[in-house]
């Protein structure tokens, strides 16, 4: 399975915030839409950044004698970007996601930002996955067990 199947699923919108708005804007944004991330992209659409909640609290706990919801985007930002492709396999990105501990992994395809996955998505399409195989192997053993009774 690859990430284009969870992003079939999913959708492919992504909410995104530019540089140089102010962290309040951001907060808004992830309230408003109930999400941990946004993607921060410039002005050709082009990601440069992710900004997430645990990048706030980490702002909010090296500026404790500033107001961050007044500094820009850009200034707390992870600009060391992580992203994936659609064809990326999906074992492949919880692995990376695990070991590189973060949540959300933009979809970028020739230099276009087309989606963004948690790792909730990932282990959700996992199990999705694992059920399917575990709903197969009992079908054949029970068609295996009426098989023998006959």
């Amino acid at each position: 399975m690859n990430v284009r199947t969870i992003l079939a699923t999913k959708g492919s919108n992504v909410i995104t915030v530019r540089p140089h708005q102010t962290v309040r804007e951001a907060v808004r944004l992830l309230a408003y839409h109930n999400i941990g991330a946004l993607v921060v992209v410039d002005e050709a659409s082009r990601p440069v950044g992710i900004i997430s909640e645990r990048d706030i609290v980490r702002a909010a706990a090296r500026h404790e004698d500033r107001d961050i919801s007044v500094m820009q985007v850009a200034d707390i930002m992870t600009s060391n970007l992580i992203t994936g492709t659609p064809q990326d396999d999906v074992h492949s990105v919880a692995h990376t996601m695990t070991e590189r501990r973060f949540r959300h992994l933009p979809i970028v395809e020739e230099g276009r930002l087309v989606g963004i996955v948690s790792i909730g998505d990932v282990v959700k399409a996992q199990r999705d996955l694992y059920r399917g195989e575990v709903d197969t192997l009992q079908t054949q053993i029970m068609a295996d067990e009426l098989q023998n009774e006959t």
